[in-house]
């Protein structure tokens, strides 16, 4: 087996087109290009499906690596993966994490299980294939290729799924109802949450962690159905799933450490403490034994049944601001509190990833070693 290093850099950013900071840490030196893997950005949009920072974000990322790859802007997007989620709210601060990968020696001494990363593509869907069994099992199949990409065999040793899925358009609407074929909701929002679940029971699949029996109308309805680590994310920029598979290998000599736990509703601080112990850290690291925090990724949703441990909440029927954009903000500040940053990636949006209302939570550390 191939032996393999995976680096990780936070980088802040002062709005979606700003790619200075990781301009000058290819400049200093410190990332090499070549080897970036996986970009996961928070911008400050909207979230929904008219959030066009998130397509600005990419390609300004792509205009800026292009030269430095030797490639077109287009292929940069085919080379590197990179999931864009919109929405700050509160405390969240706009921000890029970067995964590079290479090749390298083990160290004499060295052992135990580090950071690995890898990636698959599905192939394109069809917008009556959004929010169905087909982008469930091809999303199964991806996560499986991305797992083999990272050395990892292992479910145990996943920690973190991340998927960059489509949304339906009125145009992608209308193409499925030119070929005879109706898609699951005509609604370009409710088929973010289509998508989004979809592709997360796909993670659950793959992962045995639900069996693939799995049908069309469980959707956004078997909320009892669910994977403890996919985190997806919807956007306007694509038709397949890019699937992001974050773990710990043996064949992984990385200077870090991935692990998680499950928030089980949108205050459960016990779950991003245990997320953080789970790692090594305690609670608002900046240093822990030795031990850095990198950056903490969280899902966050309101609960569909209206309340948090027995409180009614009013995520549901705000007509002025959208659950998602509360949720965001609700659980971005609880993390970012334990966390003691707001430089965190918390996105909204959580069927099927975490039980109803809840969602998971990871955490990655620079090693003392």
């Amino acid at each position: 087996m191939r032996t393999t290093s995976a680096g990780v850099f936070k980088i802040a950013t002062t709005g979606p087109g700003d790619v200075s900071g990781l301009m000058a840490l290819i400049g200093s030196g410190a990332i090499d290009p070549k080897s970036i893997l996986a970009i996961l950005g928070k911008t400050e949009g909207n979230g929904g499906v008219n959030d066009f920072t998130r397509e600005y974000a990419v390609a300004a990322l792509c205009a800026a690596l292009a030269p430095r790859l030797g490639l077109s802007p287009e292929e940069v997007e085919q080379r590197i993966a990179f999931v864009m989620s919109g929405g700050t709210e509160g405390v969240l601060s706009p921000h890029l994490t970067v995964f590079t990968r290479s090749e390298a020696e083990r160290p004499a001494g060295l052992s135990g299980k580090r950071l690995s990363i890898g990636m698959a593509h599905t192939r394109d869907f069809l917008p009556e294939e959004l929010g169905r069994s087909a982008q469930i099992t091809e999303t199964a199949k991806a996560v499986k290729a991305a797992m083999a990409d990272a050395g990892i065999s292992d479910p145990a040793d996943i920690h973190f799924v991340q998927i960059k899925c489509p949304l339906l358009t009125s145009d992608r609407v209308e193409a499925a109802s030119a070929r005879g074929n109706k898609t699951a909701t005509t609604s370009a929002y409710a088929s973010m949450a289509y998508s989004r679940g979809a592709s997360a029971l796909g993670v659950a699949v793959a992962l045995g962690e639900i069996a693939p029996d799995v049908r069309d109308e469980d959707v956004l309805r078997r909320y009892d159905l669910f994977s403890k680590v996919a985190s997806t994310s919807s956007g306007i920029e694509l038709m397949h799933n890019v699937v992001i598979v974050l773990g710990n290998s043996a064949a992984s000599v990385s200077e870090f450490e991935i692990g998680h736990a499950v928030m089980r509703d949108a205050i459960d601080s016990a779950a991003v403490i245990a997320a953080l112990e789970s790692v090594g850290l305690g609670f608002a690291p900046q240093a822990t034994n030795g031990r850095g925090l990198v950056n903490i990724f969280a899902k966050a949703e309101a609960s569909p049944d209206g309340s948090v441990r027995g409180f009614r909440h009013t995520m549901l029927e705000d007509t002025d601001i959208s659950s998602t954009r509360h949720a965001r903000a609700a659980v971005g500040g609880l993390i970012a509190g334990l966390a003691g940053t707001g430089a965190v990636y918390v996105s909204g949006g959580a069927e099927h990833q975490g039980p109803a209302g809840g969602g998971p939570v990871a955490t990655i550390a620079r090693l003392s070693d």
